[in-house]
């Protein structure tokens, strides 16, 4: 990992002068495209939210989606696994494919795109239910019944989001009684219960804790390995710490995007910079 001078973002939430960021990962063709984007407008009624946005997101990489607040970052996010759908009046022009195949043609099941591309949102939202049974939804929903199986789907689950030798021995108590950065990784954990190829987190950090933030970035470099994760953060230092590309939001639009390196020491737009350098937002 390499590291690089990142100005002290006012919207950051750690006083930190450096960050990591990860190796170029422009998008070859040894790396692969999982999901691109092509030419979106997207619309709230009349409101136009996003113009003409294109991206190529690449396999098992970790996208940040950077921009002020109201830009569109989340509104995009949405797009990928076609949650907008459930707002009326949205609509949606353009293209997003995911491995090559358009998610809004109408033969696509909604249910069955949303198991492949899972959503971890900016607060932690368990279920009223057990930890245990958080984990279990979605395998259920999905026609898992076996107990062995469900059990082991459970412990994986808890595993690769870090929560595991946490909650081991209590599972099943509430998941209101876990910490918030708890919270957190256990929302993450029923995401990856069903498998997903892609995972979406909207500013999954917000509401944490420096210790909590910490926690998630770790996991988010681990989780890399098998899923393309694209994350939207206000947070400069996060964005350099845990991804490899980076697409800028502005007004809609994507000003600039690229690897991460290359976009927080030589962006090629002045108003990336600016942003990056926080004269804005």
């Amino acid at each position: 990992m390499t590291n690089i001078a990142i100005p002290e973002s006012r919207t950051g939430s750690q006083d930190v002068s450096r960050a990591h960021v990860g190796r170029d990962a422009s998008v070859a063709a040894d790396v692969g495209v999982r999901m691109a984007v092509s030419k979106v407008d997207f619309f709230y009624g009349s409101f136009k939210a996003l113009t003409n946005v294109s991206l190529d997101i690449p396999d098992r990489n970790v996208t940040a989606l950077i921009g002020p607040s109201g830009c569109g970052k989340s509104t995009f996010l949405r797009c990928l696994n076609r949650m907008n759908d459930e707002i009326p009046g949205a609509r949606i022009i353009g293209s997003i494919t995911l491995d090559g195949e358009d998610i809004n043609q109408p033969r696509v099941n909604r249910e069955a795109l949303r198991k492949r591309v899972g959503m971890v949102f900016q607060r932690p939202n368990p279920f009223p239910m057990s930890i245990a049974d958080n984990i279990t939804y979605g395998p259920r929903i999905h026609g898992e019944s076996n107990r062995t199986k469900l059990s082991e789907i459970v412990e994986k689950s808890l595993i690769s989001a870090a929560l595991w030798d946490e909650v081991k021995d209590s599972l099943k108590k509430s998941a209101f009684e876990l910490s918030g950065g708890q919270q957190q990784r256990l929302c993450i954990a029923r995401a990856l219960s069903v498998e997903p190829e892609v995972l979406l987190m909207d500013e999954p950090c917000s509401a944490l804790d420096p210790n909590s933030t910490h926690l998630i970035e770790q996991l988010i470099e681990e989780l890399k390995q098998k899923y393309t994760v694209i994350i939207v953060t206000h947070n400069m230092q996060q964005a350099a710490r845990v991804s490899q590309r980076t697409a800028f939001f502005y007004k809609g639009e994507i000003i600039e995007t690229g690897d991460t390196a290359t976009m927080f020491t030589k962006p090629s737009n002045k108003q990336t910079e600016d942003y990056i350098w926080g004269r804005f937002g």
